[in-house]
C-alpha cells in the first residue's frame, strides 16, 4: 500500500496549491538571503581592500612629513646626490628616478613588442589546441620567483653582454632591464590577447569580406578595436617594472649615481628601500626616514601611471 510519506513531494504540492505557494515564498527568503550575505561579504572584502590601502597611504605620508621636515623639498627633487647613509648626507632623489626610468624603458622595450605579437599569435593565428597550450605556459613566466631573475640577469645575460658589448660592469642597467622585460612579457600577451579576443567577430568578418587578410585584419581592426585593453595591460606592465625590486637589487647594483649609461650600474627606487631595510641605516632617523620618501615617490609615480591608464580605458574604450 502507498503511503503519504511515499508519495512524490510534486505531486503533494500538485495536490496542495497552499503547500507549493508557501514553499515557494521559502524558497525565495532564502534566496534573498544568500544573496544578501553574499553582497555583506563582498562589501566587508572591498571595505578591509580600501582601508589596508588608506592606511599604507596614511604611513606613507606621516613618515614622509618626518623626513621632509629635515630636509628640503626643493633639494630633494634637483639635487643629483643621493647619499642617505654617509657621514655628509645628500636627500637628492634623480639618481633613484633616473634608474628606475632606465631600466622600466629598457624593459618595456622589450615586453611591448615581443608580447603585442605574441597576443596578436594566439588571437589570430593560433589554433585553440595551441592557444590553451601555450597561453598558460606563457604565464608561467610570472610564477618565477623575481630573486631567480636577478640571479639570472647577473649570472647569464651579464656575462652574454659583456661578450658582444664593450665596457659593461657586472652590475648594470642593462642586464636587469632586458631581464625584467622578459619577466613581464606575459602580462601584456596575457591581457591583450585577452582584449582583442574580446573584440566580436563580426568585425573579423566584415574585415575579411572586404578582401583583406589576417594580418591585415588583425593590425587595422582587431588591434584599434582592444586599443583600451591593450593599453591598460601595457601601464600594467610599466607600474609592474617600475615596482620591480630584486632583479634590480642584484643585477643593477645598489650604487645611487645620476648616470644615464645602462652598461654602468645604479640604484633605483626599490633596491635603496631595500637595502636600507637590511638594516644599514638606525630605526628612526633621518635615513630610515628616507625609505619613506622614496616610496611615496614611488606610490606617485604608479598612481600617475594609473591615472593615465583610466584617462585611456575612458577614451578608447569601445563598447560593442
Amino acid at each position: 500500500m502507498t503511503t503519504h510519506a511515499d508519495t512524490p513531494i510534486s505531486l503533494q504540492f500538485k495536490s496542495d496549491p497552499k503547500a507549493l505557494a508557501l514553499e515557494t515564498r521559502r524558497a525565495i527568503r532564502r534566496a534573498k538571503l544568500a544573496d544578501r550575505l553574499i553582497e555583506v561579504l563582498l562589501a566587508c572584502a572591498a571595505a578591509v581592500s580600501v582601508l589596508v590601502t588608506a592606511g599604507i597611504v596614511f604611513v606613507l605620508l606621516r613618515e614622509a612629513a618626518t623626513f621632509f621636515s629635515h630636509v628640503s623639498i626643493v633639494e630633494f627633487l634637483t639635487s643629483t646626490d643621493w647619499t642617505p647613509l654617509f657621514a655628509n648626507p645628500k636627500y637628492g632623489i634623480l639618481p633613484l628616478i633616473t634608474a628606475t626610468a632606465i631600466t622600466s624603458a629598457i624593459a618595456l622595450a622589450v615586453a611591448m613588442p615581443l608580447g603585442l605579437v605574441i597576443a596578436i599569435y594566439l588571437s589570430e593565428f593560433a589554433s585553440a589546441r595551441i592557444r590553451e597550450l601555450l597561453k598558460p605556459t606563457l604565464e608561467l613566466l610570472s610564477a618565477v620567483p623575481t630573486v631567480v631573475f636577478g640571479y639570472f640577469a647577473l649570472l647569464l645575460v651579464t656575462p652574454l653582454l659583456q661578450r658582444f658589448i664593450p665596457n659593461v660592469a657586472g652590475f648594470n642597467m642593462l642586464s636587469a632591464g632586458l631581464t625584467m622585460g622578459l619577466m613581464i612579457v606575459p602580462y601584456i600577451s596575457s591581457l591583450s590577447e585577452d582584449a582583442m579576443h574580446a573584440v566580436p567577430m563580426l568585425l573579423r568578418e566584415g574585415s575579411y569580406a572586404l578582401g583583406a587578410n589576417r594580418l591585415t585584419t588583425a593590425i587595422r581592426v582587431v588591434i584599434p578595436a582592444a586599443l583600451s585593453g591593450i593599453g591598460a595591460a601595457c601601464v600594467l606592465a610599466v607600474s609592474r617594472a617600475i615596482g620591480e625590486t630584486m632583479i634590480v637589487a642584484i643585477a643593477a647594483g645598489m650604487q645611487p649615481r645620476f648616470i644615464l649609461d645602462p652598461r654602468e650600474g645604479a640604484a633605483t627606487l626599490t633596491a635603496f628601500i631595500v637595502q636600507v631595510c637590511l638594516g644599514d641605516a638606525p630605526f628612526g632617523s633621518i635615513a630610515y626616514q628616507s625609505i619613506f620618501a622614496a616610496g611615496l615617490t614611488l606610490f606617485l609615480l604608479n598612481l600617475g601611471f594609473n591615472a593615465i591608464a583610466h584617462y585611456l580605458r575612458q577614451k578608447y574604450r569601445e563598447a560593442y
